[in-house]
């Protein structure tokens, strides 16, 4: 089934959503802070919401969706489907829920593991939460630029799980970093820490992807420090709220934030294992 799907937000991720969704069919009506020279691009939210009937967002954080939600509020009616996919707070996402459902629409807690390659090759995975209903409506839409697509519980569930899976992923590449700071500190070619590396249990995808980059020092984005360093400090804000110790994510998001001031935040989050 073909749908008019608006997207919100046109980085990264979201451009190459919406080229993946125009690929299987489907009508796109888009809307970014700044203007793309793109099909269908409309002057706000609200247009977008106007033009189409299911609605995914892409913007940068919790400030951005809530703002782009209460501008699409007018527009929205019974049978919208508004489908979250910026990693942003746990309160940001329950109050988005509220202001969609509060017009009729529906709503779904729905973001992505997945950089930039992945979202180009329609190979994101989905992260669900909400109505078992509403996530068969979306299966369509979704399918466009995903390989999986996986119901994680009710609206807030899945934001709590990609944040603290983002977690994981942001100290083991500051271990890796580690790692191989120590490795060339013994004048020890960082090609044989990745060998060592993938004969060990510890290897992961994410290894084999950050730690080339960090030895050729390629950190074009696919994943920006200045959205790791978000991640990390929404994954701290939730483990402040059940009185939760986390020295792990507590010094690698100082890490972070010593790259973000120093003018590194729109590299690829790799950038921490420049040493």
């Amino acid at each position: 089934m073909k749908s008019n799907v608006g997207v919100l937000g046109l980085g990264i991720i979201g451009s190459r959503v919406a080229e993946n969704l125009r690929k299987a069919g489907h009508e796109v009506f888009v809307w970014s802070r700044s203007a793309r020279p793109v099909p269908n691009f409309l002057a706000s939210p609200r247009e977008v919401a106007e033009a189409a009937g299911i609605i995914q967002v892409f913007v940068r954080d919790s400030a951005a969706l809530l703002e782009a939600v209460n501008d699409m509020k007018p527009a929205l009616r019974a049978g919208h489907l508004v489908m979250n996919h910026a990693t942003v707070s746990k309160k940001a996402t329950l109050e988005a829920a509220r202001i969609v459902e509060a017009t009729g629409a529906a709503f779904l807690d729905a973001p992505f593991t997945g950089s930039k390659m992945a979202a180009q090759n329609g190979k994101l995975c989905y992260y669900i939460g909400g109505s078992d209903l509403m996530l068969e409506r979306a299966r369509p839409v979704l399918e466009a630029s995903s390989a999986k697509i996986l119901p994680l519980g009710g609206v807030g569930d899945a934001m709590v799980l990609k944040i603290v899976t983002n977690l994981v992923s942001s100290v083991i590449v500051e271990a890796v970093a580690e790692a191989a700071a120590i490795t060339k500190a013994n004048n020890i070619p960082l090609e044989l820490l990745h060998t060592a590396l993938e004969g060990n249990a510890n290897y992961s995808t994410l290894i084999g992807m950050k730690l080339p980059a960090i030895i050729q020092k390629d950190f074009e984005p696919h994943f920006s420090l200045r959205n790791m360093l978000k991640d990390a400090d929404f994954a701290r804000e939730l483990a402040a709220e059940a009185s939760l110790a986390v020295p792990a994510i507590d010094c690698t998001a100082a890490i972070m934030r010593r790259g973000v001031d120093a003018g590194q935040g729109d590299l690829d989050f790799s950038v921490i294992g420049d040493r």
